[in-house]
């Protein structure tokens, strides 16, 4: 398991500089080395470390080890092909992890971002809507049997795109400078991470990578598939550049604006499952 774990620590880090890149590129300018995220990171490791006067000492530190290990434990559940509801309490723990780490710090930027985490909330939504629907299909909440099952009727990307596009949704609304990213806006600094540095950030800067790659790659496991591992990283890779795509032509909503998208796609996803239960009946 470790060397899954520092294999999707390594590859969420390379996303993430190749993330910065793309947008870069697409809006006309040169951008990072690609690797950029790997150096900030190990830079990080070695930096000065503090915890500010201001915050709750132990929630301060104990918030990155969490991060960590709740994103550790979704990529055992997705390499064991446990079920579905276990990656959606991981989920529901982050968004705890995101209100807890602007809170702890005591910043009135991180209490900001804490705030807003809380309204972002909104991209669980869709997200239940999706484990609706999958199971809809598949009756089965097991990672292994859904992705057995698109083995023998081909990929749930194509069956049912309608969930496929609100899994979509879910994972651009985690993405880096994109239009759903209201906790680390520019004008509350870095939101709620504004106060971590140091070695703390590193393990930040981890526990998203993992979060990143384990996203990706439940979106392929979920809706194409089991398939050999290079070909799961390109496609990984695909996703990736269209999620930078849309980060880097669409400005960042306001807050109530992602709710109100968010729970639109849900609505709709919502009709899309009554229309089959009527239809396939």
């Amino acid at each position: 398991m470790i060397e899954h774990l520092l294999f999707a620590t390594f590859v969420g880090l390379l996303f993430h500089g190749i993330h910065r890149k793309v947008i870069a590129r697409i809006q006309g300018r040169p951008g990072p080395p690609i690797w950029q995220e790997i150096l900030h990171t190990l830079k990080f490791s070695f930096k000065e470390t503090w915890i500010p006067k201001t915050a709750s000492q132990t929630l301060f530190v104990a918030i990155v080890f969490v991060a960590i290990a709740i994103w550790s434990a979704a990529l055992f559940v997705l390499l064991s092909g446990r079920s579905l509801l276990i990656l959606f309490g991981v989920y529901l723990l982050h968004k705890i992890v995101e209100h807890g780490m602007g809170l702890s710090s005591g910043s009135p930027y991180g209490k900001f971002g804490a705030i807003r985490s809380v309204i972002s909330a909104a991209s669980e939504l869709p997200l239940l809507a999706t484990v609706a629907a999958i199971y809809f299909f598949t009756h089965s909440l097991s990672i292994a049997d859904i992705a057995a099952y698109q083995q023998v009727h081909g990929p749930l990307l194509v069956i049912a795109f309608p969930a496929a596009a609100a899994m979509y949704l879910v994972v651009l609304s985690k993405m880096h400078y994109g239009p759903f990213s209201i906790i680390e806006a520019k004008e509350i600094v870095s939101g709620n991470m504004t106060e971590h540095f140091g070695v703390w950030r590193a393990g930040l800067e981890v526990a998203y990578a993992l979060k990143t790659y384990v996203l990706l790659y439940a979106f392929v496991l979920l809706f194409i598939g089991q398939l050999p591992s290079v070909l799961t990283l390109l496609l990984m890779l695909l996703i990736l550049i269209s999620l930078s795509f849309v980060c880097a032509v669409t400005p960042m909503l306001s807050p109530y604006d992602t709710v109100t998208i968010q729970s639109l796609m849900t609505g709709a996803l919502v009709v899309y499952i009554i229309i089959l239960g009527v239809v396939m009946g």
